[in-house]
């Protein structure tokens, strides 16, 4: 039987139950790990690759975290070697050898049947602690991997014939700040990739091992002919597109200039994604890792075509990434730190490939979307008397960037990041002022801070909150305080990051886009992420949806008349309606003018 002979119907059988286990594997880490940045925040991802490290499914794990599962896998059998076996689980969180940055633990379990290794269960948590030299996971400033001060583990045996390796615990547990908390979370990666095992052994002694192959060669084989006929259906075009990173002190007061060079061929259904233009590493943790900077453009290209595409070793193989070695945005050297490289960077990466897309024509591509880890998903720390004198940390996910206008939709108001791509969740606010001593005084959509367009960019989302009692820490690497995120085809950009500390008597002190800073009793931290940017002229937007715009308080009625060139006016019934002579003579106009 050859690969077309498979059948179609078994495929979609086949291909759907593997998602579920995959969603299965998802709910156990959802609902066993500790930590709020887990189980609160849903920042890991959950995948499954086959024994030769090809991605076979992610189902909805994040865009950052999924694409590079391979890689780790890649490692995982480079290092074990013939020494690979049953019962075997891997710690894996090397950005060197295939890992997004240290923040995120991989647990890799190989999936034996009848003797062979067929797959592997990939399940990536962001922890809330790894034991860096500050109580967070983003060190931007750190001036290597050392600085950083975190554990790496590259694809370390951690279970043996189903049995824990204590020595590997007890190096976490000595050098993590919250070690009962990271222990939970661990113990949660684990369950979640040995489900996985169960299910997937289930599955292959319910069909047979033989069709399972079968099926994974037609699932490639399928997903890659969908590649063909959407790329087959581009023109043959080179796009262009750049970005620049906010500024980050005497390093870079002029950011990270970002390029990308995208050459698009229907005849041989190839898309070059090339990333060779772009500055060596730096010495901060700025520096992309291999992994994120594969997913971050991978993610902007398909952002960018048919939706239904499976994302999968098939259709990756239509896609051709050249990176640089020793780049920002490349393979980088050892031992530059690659500490911040699942945002930031990433989030611009994913920007401007994206954007590149509207450059075919109208229709095509998207804005950008809104970034900034700040004061809203910035890692919080200190003491908490309400548990003895523990300390606890955590990153919170209250606030989230506005996504970027499309084709045909305004950007997802919960967007988060684009690295993200509204996958994880938004905290609980009562969740994080019962888990930690804070108080979170409000969380708001900030008026007309969307960028503008046809299809209009979501405003941004802005938080306020401080510490209960005993002093707290607070540290973010927030980006898009000087370069925001930018409209296309017409679209306006959206509104900037702004981030300020306020005194207990009221005064607001701005802050730097990367900030470490320690809150007492009465003091608080407010601030902003961007809002998205937008699609097409603002002109062209249907008068009925500014309307609506206003109704909601997205934007103003200032707004609707000055950008949007929409007339409004008082109904008979005292209701604000659109003026549509008005607004057809102010159009007509501003087209003019």
């Amino acid at each position: 039987m050859t690969i077309q002979d498979f059948d179609p119907y078994m495929t979609a059988v086949i291909s759907n139950r593997i998602d579920s286990i995959i969603r299965e594997m998802t709910n156990t880490l959802l609902r066993s790990a500790r930590s709020g940045v887990i189980n609160s925040a849903r920042d890991f991802s959950c995948s499954i690759c086959t024994g030769d490290n090809r991605l076979l499914a992610s189902a909805e794990g994040l865009p950052i975290h999924i694409f590079g599962s391979h890689l780790q896998t890649q490692a995982m059998t480079d290092f074990a070697g013939d020494t690979l076996s049953e019962g075997d689980c891997f710690l894996h969180n090397d950005p060197y050898s295939g890992n997004t940055h240290a923040g995120d633990h991989t647990y890799l379990v190989p999936v034996f049947v009848e003797g062979e290794h067929l797959f592997t269960a990939v399940a990536k948590a962001h922890q809330a602690d790894i034991g860096n030299a500050l109580p967070t996971t983003y060190m931007a400033g750190a001036k290597d991997q050392y600085a950083e001060g975190a554990l790496i583990f590259p694809a370390v045996r951690i279970q043996r014939d189903y049995t824990m390796i204590d020595d590997v615990v007890r190096m976490c547990q000595s050098r993590i700040r919250v070690p009962g908390q990271w222990y939970g979370d661990f113990l949660a990666g684990i369950g979640a990739a040995r489900i996985a095992e169960r299910r997937l052994k289930e599955l292959c002694e319910k069909y047979g091992k033989a069709t399972i192959k079968a099926f994974i060669d037609h699932w490639f084989y399928y997903s890659e002919q969908r590649m063909i006929n959407v790329i087959k259906s581009l023109p043959k075009v080179t796009l262009k597109n750049s970005g620049r990173h906010d500024p980050f002190g005497e390093l870079l007061p002029d950011g990270i200039p970002l390029n990308v060079e995208i050459r698009i061929d229907p005849e041989n259904a190839m898309i070059d994604v090339d990333l060779m233009d772009n500055i060596d590493n730096i010495d901060c943790g700025f520096n992309e890792s291999e992994a994120c900077a594969s997913a971050s453009t991978i993610a902007g290209v398909f952002n960018s075509i048919d939706t239904s595409v499976p994302r999968n070793a098939g259709s990756f193989k239509r896609i051709n990434l050249l990176l640089r070695e020793g780049s920002v945005a490349g393979k980088p050297k050892f031992p530059h730190s690659c500490s911040v490289s699942t945002t930031n960077v990433a989030d611009r990466l994913v920007n401007i490939v994206q954007s590149a897309f509207a450059q075919i024509g109208d229709g095509s591509g998207l804005a950008e979307g809104g970034m900034g880890l700040g004061a809203g998903c910035a890692v919080i720390s200190g003491k908490d008397l309400r548990n003895g004198d523990g300390d606890y940390v955590n990153q919170l996910f209250i606030a989230n960037s506005g996504g970027p206008g499309s084709p045909s939709a305004d950007g997802w108001l919960t967007y988060g990041l684009p690295v993200a791509a509204g996958l994880m969740y938004r905290d609980s606010v009562e969740i994080d002022e019962l888990k930690h001593p804070m108080q979170i005084d409000y969380i708001r959509v900030l008026t007309g801070t969307g960028g503008a367009g046809r299809y209009r960019g979501a405003p941004a989302m802005e938080v306020a909150y401080g510490p209960t009692e005993e002093p707290m820490e607070v540290l973010w690497p927030c980006d898009g305080t000087v370069f925001p995120p930018r409209g296309v085809r017409g679209g306006q950009e959206g509104a900037k990051c702004r981030h300020f500390k306020v005194s207990a008597n009221g005064h607001a002190e701005e802050l730097e886009s990367v900030a470490a800073i320690t809150l007492n009793k009465g003091e608080i931290v407010k601030g902003n992420q961007a809002g998205g940017g937008g699609y097409g002229s603002p002109l062209e937007r249907d008068p009925k949806r500014v309307l609506h715009d206003v109704l909601e308080r997205y934007e103003t009625a200032e707004r609707a008349r000055d950008v949007y060139g929409v007339v409004l006016m008082q109904g008979t019934a005292g209701e604000l309606a659109i003026d549509l002579a008005g607004t057809a003579a102010l159009r007509a106009e501003r087209a003019h003018a």
